[in-house]
């Protein structure tokens, strides 16, 4: 009896270490990060360059990686250059170039009169923990979808440096900065700034994580709020436009009984006679003008008339025979 029933325990003992060793199979990235990537290329979202270099795919440890990785120098076709070569995936890369291109350098225009010559970057790719913590849920950074901005080097090489202009910056650096939080908010789906946490007190992160969606599409991730910002400074030395005043259809003007006034304000007559004082009703009657008016006044023509010899009289009119008018 005991030689039937070792053969089937040995099977549910073989069994069993199967059962178990599939608890600790190896987990598997989610599917929809090389989605994306293949996605991005197919869309042509980014172009091989100098700058912009395929490298090997990267697979762990864990479910950390890329299945296209990018090794990127610059963005912009170069005009852009990164203080360190980063590793990104297809989406980052075309975001970023075209924050750089909508936002950045026309905002570093706006204030500073000259664009952005370099970003300095603090972190991409890095098989980690949310915030560097040990246990965290793993950072978007493990996935080459993740960038860490630490400052700006202008065309003139002025730095600005997020950890002290944040707060510190003269007026026009700290709203450039805002903007330049605030158009990475209409791309990523995460941005975090100095005073969103403890952690991001010296640089700006930004992700294309999956938050989920809303009414309004992606859910997005965007702190600080965004304050006020000051205007850009004048540049041209030339007072602003004045206001214009709107046109009048002068046809939806009213008009007192007897007024055939259609003209706005007077201009110069043309062939005209001089007209005669109009007398308003606040102003007295002046015989003096009413005589120089008629003084002006041309005099009526006599008509053309046949004499009684039969000659043709064109009437007198005090100008000479043969006057040109």
């Amino acid at each position: 009896m005991a030689r039937r029933v070792l053969p089937y325990l040995a099977l549910a003992g073989l069994m069993s270490l199967l059962s178990a060793c599939s608890v600790y199979e190896r987990p598997k990235r989610p599917a929809w990060r090389a989605a994306a990537e293949n996605a991005c290329f197919a869309e042509k979202r980014v172009q091989v360059t100098a700058y912009v270099q395929p490298a090997p795919e990267i697979s762990g440890p864990g479910i950390c990686g890329l299945t296209r990785p990018l090794h990127v120098t610059a963005l912009m076709g170069g005009a852009v250059k990164l203080n360190s070569r980063s590793t990104l995936d297809c989406s980052m890369v075309a975001e970023l170039d075209d924050w750089v291109a909508n936002t950045l350098q026309p905002a570093a225009q706006a204030r500073f009169g000259q664009p952005v010559a370099q970003i300095n970057t603090m972190g991409a790719y890095a098989c980690r923990g949310m915030n560097n913590r040990i246990g965290a849920r793993l950072s978007e950074h493990s996935f080459g979808n993740a960038l860490d901005i630490g400052g700006f080097e202008l065309a003139d090489g002025r730095k600005i440096v997020i950890r002290r202009d944040w707060t510190r910056g003269d007026e026009q650096t700290k709203a450039f900065l805002r903007e330049a939080q605030g158009g990475a908010c209409d791309r990523f789906t995460t941005v975090l700034a100095p005073g969103s946490n403890a952690f991001h007190y010296d640089h700006i992160h930004v992700d294309l994580a999956m938050h989920g969606s809303s009414r309004k599409g992606l859910r997005r991730i965007c702190k600080p709020a965004i304050p006020t910002l000051a205007p850009p400074p004048d540049r041209d030395n030339l007072p602003e436009a004045p206001d214009l005043e709107e046109e009048t259809d002068i046809a939806q003007l009213k008009r007192l009984p007897g007024d055939n006034t259609y003209a706005l304000h007077s201009g110069p007559s043309v062939g005209l006679p001089p007209q005669p004082p109009r007398l308003g009703r606040e102003r007295a009657f002046d015989p003096a003008s009413v005589q120089r008016a008629l003084a002006l006044s041309p005099r009526p023509r006599p008509p053309a008339t046949i004499r009684d010899d039969g000659a043709f009289d064109p009437g007198d009119d005090g100008e000479p025979t043969g006057a040109i008018r």
